[in-house]
Formats: structure tokens, C-alpha cells, sequence
């Protein structure tokens, strides 16, 4: 299972982004991951309180958005939403020559607890 490495990962990366000296732990973290990036979100969510374990996002909730491969076709000069796994233009049935979207393995953002507000503040970039 190589979801235990990727959460490991994302954790340290996220960890390096927080700021040393304030207080306050991780409440979430969002992620975008596409259909065809090799990462199985359950076994991802499964890693999740392992990776996290004695960090500042122990006790964080992972929130993961699919994307859905998607196919530029030569042929018919349209982006597609793939229906399934065959990479092929469900128009005229085309191979595809690249996909375009659907591997994604992307950090979105990181909602912060923070121990003197109420309410959590959203820090880091969307992509």
C-alpha cells in the first residue's frame, strides 16, 4: 500500500508550510486527486491517522475531491470527460493522445484550529 508513503508525504509537506511559531494544530486538509493518479482514496483515508500521528494534523480530517479524466480529441477538436478507463474519444472513437485531466495528486488548502480564535482560518493556495 503506497498510500501510507503519499500521506506520510503530505504531511511533512504541509507541516513545513505551517509557521513554527504559532500555536494551533490542523483541522483539514483538501485534497484534488484524479481517477487515473494511482491513489486509492480509501486507502488514503485509511493512512491518514497513522501519517498524522504526533503532528500538528493528528486528529485532521482528509477531504479529497475526484476529478474525472478528461481527453483533448485531435479529431473532433472537443475535451471529453472520460465515461470509464478506455482511453478513447467516446465521440468517434479516437484513441486519445494525451490526457489532460485526471492525475492529480494536488494540495488545495489547510484549515487551521488555532488557539485563541473561535473560528478556523483557511490557510494555503488553491491551484
Amino acid at each position: 500500500m503506497h498510500e501510507l508513503s503519499i500521506a506520510m508525504r503530505i504531511v511533512e509537506t504541509v507541516s513545513e508550510a505551517l509557521p513554527a511559531n504559532e500555536p494551533g494544530s490542523v483541522r483539514a486538509v483538501q485534497l484534488r486527486v484524479g481517477r487515473f493518479s494511482t491513489v486509492v482514496p480509501d486507502a488514503l483515508h485509511f493512512a491518514w491517522d497513522q501519517a498524522t500521528q504526533n503532528t500538528r494534523l493528528e486528529r485532521s480530517q482528509l477531504q479529497i475531491e475526484l476529478v474525472e479524466p478528461q481527453i483533448d480529441c485531435i479529431q473532433c477538436r472537443q475535451r471529453f470527460v472520460l465515461p470509464g478507463v478506455r482511453l478513447r474519444c467516446p465521440q468517434c472513437d479516437q484513441p486519445a493522445n494525451s490526457l489532460c485531466r485526471g492525475r492529480e495528486l494536488e494540495i488545495l488548502s489547510v484549515e487551521l484550529n488555532e488557539c485563541n480564535e473561535s473560528e478556523p482560518r483557511l490557510s494555503g493556495a488553491t491551484t
